[in-house]
Formats: C-alpha cells, structure tokens, sequence
C-alpha cells in the first residue's frame, strides 16, 4: 500500500475498507497538538505497522495523523466540520437527540459493578460517613422484636411441616431484615403485593400469630376459606394483597393498584416484592415500563437471594443483578445490603418519599441470601455447599447484626432475648393447638365468592364432588364438613 501522507483523504479511504480506521480513530487524535509531533516518522515506518495484522492499529492511528496536517487552517477546517455534526441533533419523541461521527457501541457491562449502600457493618456497627436518618429506641426496639418473632416463626411452622401437621412451609431465614425493616418503613395505607416470602411486611402491621396459624392450617377462620396452600396468606384489614404463586404476576398489579392511587391523589404508594428469578418473567418488564410510562408511585422490591430455588444468579443473569434494568425503562433505582436493616430501612423511607411525592416507579435490588430451604419440598443442600450456607448463616445473619446495634445503644439485652424468644416460642405453640381443634371450612366454600348466582356447570361440579366423596369416604378427609 502507498501511503501519500499529505493527502489525507485519500489515506483515510483507503484505509477505511482495509482496517476500518474510521470507527477505531478516536477523537482526541485529531487534536492540534499532533501537529506539532516529531515529522521524523518516515511513510515507510507507518506502511510496516498498518500492513502488520498483529500491530496495534491505535499505534498506527497515532502514527498516521501526527503528519496529517500541513497548515493549521486545514485542521481548523476538519475541526469545524467535525464540530457541526457533533452539534446536530434530532428532535425525536422523547427528547432531542444529539448526533456523533463517532461509531460507539454502549458496552453490555460497566467498567465496576453499581455499589451497594450500606449503614451497619457485619459486626453491627457504623459505617463511617454512612449516610442515614436515626431510628427511636422504640421502632429500633421493636423492629428487633419482630425480626426475632419471624425467626422465631419460622422454626416452629417449618417443625409443624415435618411433623406431617401442615401440608406444606416457606421461611424467610435471612431475609428478616427485608420483611420488618422495609414494613416499618412503609404507613399502613401502602398496598402490599407480596411474593410468598414477606410474612414479616404482615406480621409489622399488626397480624396475629394465631392468624398465622389458621391459614396455615387451612381452618375456618382463614380468611381464604381452607382454598390456598399454607402461607399464602392475604389480609384486607392490613391492605396485604393474598399471595399468588405464579411468578412475578402481581407486579402488574401493583402498578395499576399504585397508579389508580395517583388518579385518587391518595398520599401512599403500591409496594410490590419479589425474587430474583422474577425479574427473568414478562411482568416484570411490563410493570417496570407500565410503571415508568404512567409515572406511578410503586416500589419494586427486588430480593436478590442468590438461589432461585436451584438456578443460581450466575445463571439468571449476564447484566449486573436487576438494579441496572431499572434504567433501561426509566426507572429510579438503589441496590442496598439486604441484611442490613438500618440500610433498608432508609432506602424504602427515601423511596416511598420519592414515589409519592414526585408520582414515580423506586426499583430496589436488595443483595441477600436464602439461607433455609426454598421450601419443605426443597433440599438446597443437593444444588449449594452446605459451607457456602453455614457461612451465611453464621456471618451475615441480619438479625445478630440488628441486635449487636441495638444493644451498642443500652436498648437491649441478653435478658431480654431469653424472655422475648421463650414467649414467642409459647404463644406460636398455643396458637397451633389451637388451630388444629378448630374446623374445616364445608365443601360448600370450594364454590363460592366467585359467582352471584354460580352457573349450572359450578352446580354441576359440586353435585358430582359431593357424591364422589360420599362413594369414597376414604379418599377424602374426614374433618371436612359436607
């Protein structure tokens, strides 16, 4: 290749087809600083390093225009022309939207991963310069009542399960501090729309342990009437919508729930919880644009556990955790240490302020870890090391940190502890004595709360179910009333 370094246009075509020098030149090269380069670089020297696949083309670049320029005005002239394109832009829907000579492609991954606030260290004690508003002694207090309440909980059901005396158990070991910090954070008028791993959200606002215990076991006084699985709990009176099974489907709802709150101008948001592997559903991305499109005051709350029952995040995600797809819809978003509860407790209270206040969608990722099963069908042990789970559960456990703050501050104590864990443990074991005496809700309640005047072929089915089980009584509990 002849190269005619005094006529740079027809260096840079040729070069444009053979090296695709255009779209590597960067714009700092072209300064006029280059002109004032050492000359003595011979045509040759350049040719050898351009015609060499294994030469570093940016060298080469740099080569090439540190003689590109034989006046000033010619480079003054490329700077203008340079200038004009950089400063036209196109007034598209949405904004207006500036053009480049520059052909750039937004990488897939920043340089460094987004940072995760954080106020309580793992020995519960403050981080330098953290930033964060001061809990009262008596929502800190209380707060730790209630992560030691849901752990306390879990226990006790999760042994029930074994012992065959409900059908089935979800815990929320070490994501107490999701559960209590984000509900204390939250006013009793924000609509709740939960996964199935947020009891804590419910029990902050005041439902009872004996609630608990009825809908577990599935009695007449759950409020579902005996139709869901255990733990899907849902309550009217502490706006707690019921749970749902089927993955990330009540993110949607939340959203229209949050924007029929903005149309009523009502001064609270929807709050809306899931997993990590919701975040891989349709709703998810249909919420987040529904949301940002609407500029709904929702709280997306992303439970980064790491398991989503046996698919690891390494798995669920090649972007950097959920935090980074709130931009991509236009949504506001925070990563926070799901096992700090000073920090969550903060964001949400900064986040609900700003989506009530300026009418906009919150997504919060929080980096955490199931450290239980993901249910009692599950053996996590079969999938993770029993190590990797022992050390979380030793080391980052949210409740010993909450506690360690709590105490640095003379509000608690170790007596303290043993008579709230031993009270606790009594009430859970009464309230499910108490629960297995009471009955079954009818057959009759299969059919009903659906239809006003339910439809022959309902009829139809509760005729036939009933006659069934009076065929095959054996079949069929004997506890449940016809």
């Amino acid at each position: 290749m002849a190269l005619c370094l005094g006529k740079t246009k027809t260096v840079l075509n040729n070069l444009k087809g053979k090296v695709g020098l255009m779209g590597i030149i960067e714009r700092s090269i072209w300064s006029s600083s280059l002109t004032h380069h050492n000359k003595s670089l011979a045509a040759p020297t350049v040719a050898q390093k351009l015609t060499n696949p294994h030469s570093n083309i940016d060298v080469s670049a740099t080569l090439l225009t540190s003689c590109r320029f034989e006046s000033v005005k010619a480079e003054r002239d490329f700077d203008t022309q340079y200038d004009f394109v950089a400063n036209q832009d196109l007034d598209f829907p949405g904004g207006k939207v500036k053009f480049t000579p520059q052909m750039t492609f937004i990488s897939e991954s920043p340089e460094e991963r987004v940072h995760c606030y954080r106020v309580l260290d793992e020995n519960g004690c403050q981080v330098t310069c953290s930033d964060f508003a001061e809990l009262s002694e008596e929502i800190a207090v209380r707060m730790y009542m209630n992560m030691v309440t849901l752990q306390v909980m879990d226990t006790i059901f999760y042994e029930a399960q074994r012992q065959g005396r409900i059908s089935f158990y979800v815990t929320s070991i070490g994501e107490e501090a999701i559960n209590i910090a984000s509900a204390a954070a939250l006013t009793s008028d924000d609509l709740i729309f939960p996964q199935y791993r947020e009891p804590g959200v419910l029990l902050w606002r005041g439902f009872t342990l004996q609630e608990f215990a009825n809908q577990c076991f599935g009695n007449k006084s759950d409020y579902g009437k005996g139709r869901q699985m255990p733990i899907h709990y849902g309550s009217n009176k502490h706006n707690y919508f019921t749970v749902s099974s089927t993955i990330a489907t009540q993110l949607p709802h939340a959203v229209g729930a949050a924007y029929s709150l903005k149309m009523d101008k009502k001064d609270a948001c929807a709050v809306t919880y899931f997993g990590d592997g919701g975040t891989s559903e349709g709703d998810f991305h249909a919420a987040l644009n529904f949301a940002a499109v609407r500029e709904a005051p929702v709280i997306f709350f992303c439970r980064n556990n790491g398991w989503a029952i046996s698919t690891p995040i390494t798995d669920q995600f090649r972007s950097d955790g959920a935090v980074v797809r709130g931009r991509a819809y236009g949504v506001r978003s925070i990563r926070v240490d799901g096992n700090d509860a000073l920090a969550i407790y903060n964001a949400i209270s900064a986040a609900r302020k700003m989506a009530i206040g300026e009418q906009r969608p919150i997504l919060v990722e929080a980096l955490t870890y199931r450290v239980g099963h993901h249910s009692t069908s599950d053996d996590s042990t079969k999938y993770r090391p029993a190590v990797e789970i022992e050390w979380w559960r030793m080391e980052q456990d949210p409740v010993t940190r909450f506690r360690k703050w709590v105490e640095s501050n003379g509000w608690w104590n170790n007596e303290a502890e043993s008579e709230l864990r031993s009270n606790v443990r009594k009430q859970l074991l009464h309230a499910i004595q108490v629960a297995e005496e009471v009955k079954k809700p009818s057959v009759a309640e299969i059919f009903t709360d659906v239809y006003n005047t339910p439809p022959p072929n309902l009829c139809e089915q509760e005729r036939s179910l009933r006659e069934t089980i009076r065929n095959y009584p054996q079949d069929y509990p004997p506890d449940v009333p016809l």
